[in-house]
């Protein structure tokens, strides 16, 4: 019986179709826009234009000062925007998903938007070094080149892909319009959260919500590397399967015996009821008696009852008389011993 998530999937009714998002004109022409504001968001930082100036009036206001009431709050929401937890739990869900609707396109698609995420938003970080609000060393400089990893934001970047996915993944209109506010109204609340703890500058939130809302317009691109991909697993499952139902077995000649497993030699029943024995030589002596395993064979008790001997113990007989050589010193079974001649004094 098979136990993988597979045989379940298998019991499942088939789903309806679910329609993949195309480029369309308009999806390209918002690419494009969301990709021009991005540039001009980072051009405006390296020349540390007015942007750089209300960062830095933002960052001196210092908002947590101002508000200090929902600081213990906000420090819990802003984990919506953290990878680690936001990614297990969308995770869990479109797994479920997945389940259900006997495709692996959701946990694909929300690998491959976090991947892109990492690749875009870290290449930019660490390539512009900007420092944050709390390690600044000149007022009014944009601290950039300077080591640092913050701009773009990642955890708005973060928030937009990772609950953005929900709606683009979604099966219905109405769904999606639904999830698309609610993506919408956390990443803008976690945006805003780390400009209140003073984590980073309003153009590093600005920059961070471009970024992730590039990944979701750019991801139909995507789309025929992720049915390729989810082909690949599927053919490989199958081969596993069909391979794991084939039982080996070692090829056995015609009419020749059958290998049997490794082991201590075993001893047929009959060879070892019936002791193999030499014929009688010249002269009236017996030869050893060898057993079936080769040795000869040690003197055992008699049975418990004499009238009643064992097969191992009766003579063979056949037609020529008994091979038993006659003993002299033996008495019969059932008779009398003769007196011997007593010796000595």
């Amino acid at each position: 019986m098979r136990t993988d998530i597979f045989a379940r999937l298998d019991r499942e009714p088939e789903p309806p179709k679910i329609e993949t998002p195309r480029m369309s004109r308009h999806r390209i022409a918002l690419f494009g826009g969301t990709l021009a504001f991005y540039l001009a968001i980072v051009i405006a930082v390296l020349m540390s234009s007015w942007l750089v100036t209300l960062d830095w009036k933002v960052m001196l206001f210092r908002p947590y000062q101002q508000w200090p009431g929902i600081h213990a709050f906000l420090d819990y929401y802003v984990v919506l925007g953290q990878r680690g937890p936001t990614a297990v739990m969308v995770a869990c869900w479109l797994g479920w998903r997945s389940w259900r609707q006997h495709t692996l396109r959701p946990l694909l698609t929300l690998g491959a938007s976090l991947l892109l995420l990492n690749a875009t938003v870290g290449a930019v970080k660490y390539g512009l070094g900007r420092l944050g609000p709390h390690y600044a060393t000149q007022v009014g400089s944009a601290e950039l080149f300077a080591g640092g990893d913050i701009f773009p934001s990642g955890h708005t970047a973060n928030a937009v892909v990772t609950w953005g996915i929900l709606a683009y993944l979604a099966a219905t209109p109405r769904a999606r319009r639904y999830l698309s506010a609610m993506s919408a109204v956390v990443s803008l609340g976690v945006g805003l959260t780390t400009v209140y703890l003073g984590t980073h500058w309003l153009s590093d939130v600005v920059l961070g919500w471009a970024a992730g809302l590039l990944i979701l317009l750019g991801l139909p691109w995507v789309e025929p590397l992720i049915t390729r991909a989810e082909n690949w697993i599927f053919a490989a499952r199958e081969r596993l399967s069909a391979h794991s139902r084939l039982v080996p077995s070692p090829p056995v000649a015609a009419g020749g015996p059958r290998p049997v497993p490794a082991g201590p030699p075993a001893v047929d029943d009959a060879a070892a009821q019936s002791p193999v024995r030499e014929p009688v030589a010249a002269g009236g002596r017996q030869a050893a008696v060898i057993t079936a395993a080769g040795r000869p064979r040690a003197h055992t008790a008699p049975p418990a009852h004499p009238s009643h001997a064992v097969r191992s113990e009766r003579t063979p007989v056949t037609p020529a008389g008994s091979r038993r050589p006659p003993h002299a010193d033996r008495a019969p079974r059932g008779g009398t011993a003769p007196a011997r001649p007593v010796t000595g004094g």
